[in-house]
């Protein structure tokens, strides 16, 4: 049998950037609260280092931007260096121009800081909708090769449910770009996630297990994500 590989994501963000503090925590206050990426991102590439996995990191700007030893560091380990945008907004908030400038500022910081060039693309939260698929001309035109963004499920601020749920191409006006959506299972004519984050904060260990096996005795591999500030059991408490 061929040996599945699956895929190891990390969001790298504060806890303060989650799009679910948009309404408490003003991005003017950013700079002046108590950073824990480092020190988070740290200990996964520690545990990663010890487990023997190798990830795809997709990083924000304003991280890259403020901590360039980071995203080295990360680099150094192996790592794929991969783009999570810059100011962490929502795709279909802004206009293509806006998008643009988030993208082309996030790629340009990220790359002078790992010293490699960025290919992959997660939007924040997923944000790439079906009223925002424009924004995949915008990447393929900045450069990009590949796509994380569209999760094939239905919720209230992301998700495209009827789109396919392994990786496949898609052809634009700009051109062609690959697509790796986070991971789902098929049960009762529905799309359910078991690829990470929330999904993996809230519900017992063992649906990620059964999800991740059930796909990869199928033979497709599982893509899973995870934050910094999910490891961090000190993590400061928001007003929400």
């Amino acid at each position: 049998m061929t040996r599945v590989v699956n895929a190891m994501t990390v969001d790298v963000e504060d806890y303060f950037h989650a799009a679910s503090f948009d309404r408490v925590v003003s991005r003017s206050s950013w700079a002046s609260r108590d950073s824990r990426v480092v020190r988070n991102t740290e200990t996964l590439l520690a545990t990663f280092d010890r487990a023997g996995v190798h990830a795809t990191f997709f990083i924000l700007g304003w991280v890259a931007e403020r901590f360039p030893e980071l995203v080295r560091d990360i680099a150094a380990g192996g790592h794929e260096i991969a783009s999570h945008g810059f100011h962490h907004q929502l795709i279909y908030l802004l206009t293509p121009e806006q998008f643009r400038e988030d993208v082309r500022c996030a790629k340009a910081t990220i790359e002078d800081a790992a010293g490699c060039t960025v290919r992959g693309y997660r939007a924040p939260s997923f944000s790439i909708v079906r009223g925002s698929l424009w924004a995949l001309d915008v990447l393929i035109e900045e450069g990009h090769s590949y796509d994380a963004s569209i999760f094939p499920i239905r919720h209230d601020r992301y998700g495209i449910p009827d789109a396919p749920r392994h990786a496949h191409r898609i052809d634009t006006p700009a051109g062609s770009i690959a697509e790796v959506p986070s991971s789902t299972v098929r049960l009762g004519g529905h799309n359910l996630p078991t690829a990470g984050g929330g999904y993996f904060r809230l519900l017992p260990y063992a649906w990620t297990r059964w999800g991740m096996s059930k796909l990869n005795g199928a033979g497709e591999p599982a893509v899973f994500f995870i934050h910094p500030w999910e490891i961090d059991v000190n993590q400061p408490r928001l007003p929400v």
